[in-house]
């Protein structure tokens, strides 16, 4: 029974709160906690900053006190009285990112992060951690929310801008989307001005398509909806800082996170979820209006994708793997200061291993007889190729499920379930069998009622 729930990914909270009715303990409402999150690489604290609440709950009904994956943070809704668990939800930052960087060893630092949870009928206890990369407790917050709170700040109905781009269940346009049966995801303009709206529009369409054009997602497409918001920015185009370039932009995107020149992010999430206010969402994408190539993708938390990059459906889609799905990198560079994925610990990711407790990701899914660890097949060299044979035998290497050595930026230690992916090059169209079951179980579980 432990590895049946271990391989769907599935850990119980101490509580039934699953099996209990929401409206017992919540109202049709959104509550948006924003949090300040900051330290070192070796101090790190939490810190609650405010409170909103806003009109509809477009999260899950069901399954409250689950958690799916663990993350590298957790939040938990716990009734005042009782201390029972109510709502548990996870997620990655930026901060433990930056936590792996060089500057963490001799800097101070801030981040930004916003949750949503359903609005309690009663006074609340929340507790935010955050683990390291041990899965160790690293920090720790528990603090009250009384629903009848006067400095809960109230936002009543959306003022930016947005249309429906697509609505799952079968709704019709004339149809109000169904937000309690499909998974909300919101695609956020920036460094769109007034005159380029509606080159945002179009863009947003072609993300729609990006995503549902393969599979898991094309299955599941009747799971989602998809609404576009479209927030004005004064200049056109993200900030680009080794480039000397600063824009003024609704979301105030910038590349050269960490000093990386492609990794694509921004500091104000508080200000991302002003925007989203009275908007029913779960996740994000932003849309940055750039043809420079690069992105990131953090897990529950924001999919930061560029729009005319030749590569955009292929990036755009596998951010949205990151922070969607919680899937990880299966790339690898060996050029990170610390290690993310330590030998003597299981990632939490469902597409890596350390191989110390490999019953819990895809042991079901090999083949008998393979070798662990797998040896790589002779395929050609995704960067040199040229004939629609070579992509194909490029392509096919991606439902071949094994165990092969490098992935989560390590080319040791860290194993990867196909010798190709949708997580590891741009080159290749699919995801693997193993990120794909990834897929469509948290899609489950976020849809079932």
């Amino acid at each position: 029974m432990k590895r049946l729930l271990a391989c769907f990914g599935l850990c119980c909270a101490l509580s039934a709160a699953s099996a209990q009715s929401f409206d017992e303990y919540f109202e049709d409402r959104t509550l948006r906690l924003d949090y300040v999150m900051a330290g070192n690489n070796h101090e790190q604290h939490i810190y609650f900053e405010q409170a909103y609440a806003s009109p509809r709950w477009a999260g899950r009904k069901a399954r409250l006190g689950e958690m799916f994956l663990r993350g590298n943070g957790q939040l938990t809704v716990s009734d005042h009285k009782t201390g029972r668990t109510l709502y548990v939800h996870t997620f990655s930052t930026l901060f433990q990112e930056w936590q792996a960087t060089e500057e963490a060893t001799r800097l101070n630092r801030a981040f930004q992060t916003s949750y949503n949870v359903p609005m309690p009928r009663q006074k609340v206890d929340v507790t935010v951690t955050l683990t390291d990369f041990h899965g160790r407790e690293s920090a720790r917050l528990t603090h009250t929310i009384d629903p009848a709170d006067i400095l809960i700040r109230q936002t009543g109905q959306a003022s930016t801008p947005h249309y429906y781009m697509w609505k799952g269940n079968g709704r019709q346009d004339n149809e109000p989307a169904d937000i309690t049966g499909c998974i909300d995801l919101a695609i956020v303009a920036e460094g769109y001005t007034e005159a380029q709206m509606g080159k945002f529009y179009h863009d947003c369409q072609r993300a729609v398509d990006a995503l549902f054009a393969r599979e898991p997602f094309a299955s599941l497409k009747e799971r989602f909806n998809v609404v576009a918001v479209a927030p004005v920015s004064t200049d056109s185009g993200p900030s680009v800082p080794r480039m000397g370039v600063w824009h003024n932009t609704a979301v105030g995107t910038h590349y050269d996170t960490f000093y990386s020149d492609r990794y694509l992010t921004t500091s104000r999430m508080h200000h991302l979820y002003d925007l989203l206010a009275g908007i029913p969402f779960e996740h994000i994408i932003v849309m940055v209006n750039t043809d420079l190539y690069g992105g990131g993708g953090i897990y529950n938390q924001v999919d930061i994708s560029t729009s005319d990059h030749p590569t955009f459906s292929q990036v755009l889609v596998h951010e949205f793997g990151h922070s969607y799905a919680g899937l990880g990198d299966e790339y690898f560079y060996d050029d990170g200061y610390e290690s993310m994925y330590p030998a003597d610990t299981e990632p939490w990711e469902p597409n890596l291993t350390t191989l110390v407790n490999f019953e819990s990701k895809w042991a079901d899914m090999i083949p008998e007889g393979t070798a662990v660890p797998t040896p790589p097949a002779v395929i050609p060299n995704h960067r040199f190729i040229k004939t629609d044979e070579e992509r194909r035998e490029l392509n096919a290497a991606t439902q071949r499920v094994g165990v092969f050595e490098g992935g989560g930026y390590q080319s040791k230690g860290v194993y990867r379930p196909a010798q190709e992916c949708r997580m590891k090059v741009n080159e290749v169209d699919d995801f693997c069998p193993v990120c794909c079951r990834a897929i469509r179980r948290i899609t489950d579980f976020y849809t079932s009622h």
